[in-house]
């Protein structure tokens, strides 16, 4: 009886650690770097710190997470609180030249107001497929869904100074 007692309880713990590891907050909107340089179209008319967090959440769910979102998460308080920043979108060029499209974010990882995992995830694109017929907001939100992969992949094992992207 005592060992079924113990097993039952060890598999309690388990289940607990397992579903503790699966969650994770982020806040909406990202914001942006107030030291980068990002174009004021691309700020107003892209919506990058909206479609981000939600490329984030579909991608983690596909890895078996639960990412909730809340405008008023904490890395202080308990849990684990998903920060992110933008640091750089570029969208240069057009449909005669080529297009050049960008963006790096970085993030932290805290979980009870300690860091436990930190990255940095760049994407570029020359516009894909039709590239030429495509603006500056679809070629962004084409690399956000990229990044928004690349960070729900992290999520499931997260590590201190990860290259994501094209950073690897």
């Amino acid at each position: 009886m005592t060992k079924q007692i113990i097993a039952a309880m060890a598999m309690l713990v388990v289940a607990q650690a397992a579903s503790a590891g699966g969650s994770v907050t982020l806040k909406k909107p990202v914001t942006f770097n107030e030291d980068a340089d990002i174009a004021k179209s691309v700020l107003t008319e892209c919506k990058l710190e909206e479609q981000l967090p939600d490329a984030i959440v579909s991608s983690a769910k596909d890895n078996g997470l639960t990412v909730d979102i809340s405008s008023e998460a904490t890395t202080a308080g308990p849990g684990r609180i998903l920060e992110l920043e933008i640091y750089e979108a570029v969208a240069d060029g057009n449909a005669f030249m080529g297009h050049h499209k960008s963006m790096a974010i970085k993030g932290k990882l805290y979980e009870g107001g300690e860091v436990i995992g930190n990255f940095k995830d760049r994407r570029i694109s020359m516009g894909g497929a039709f590239g030429q017929f495509k603006g500056n907001c679809s070629v962004l939100e084409r690399i956000t869904k990229e990044i928004g992969n690349d960070v729900g992949t992290w999520l499931k094992e997260p590590t201190k100074n990860a290259k994501l992207g094209d950073l690897e």
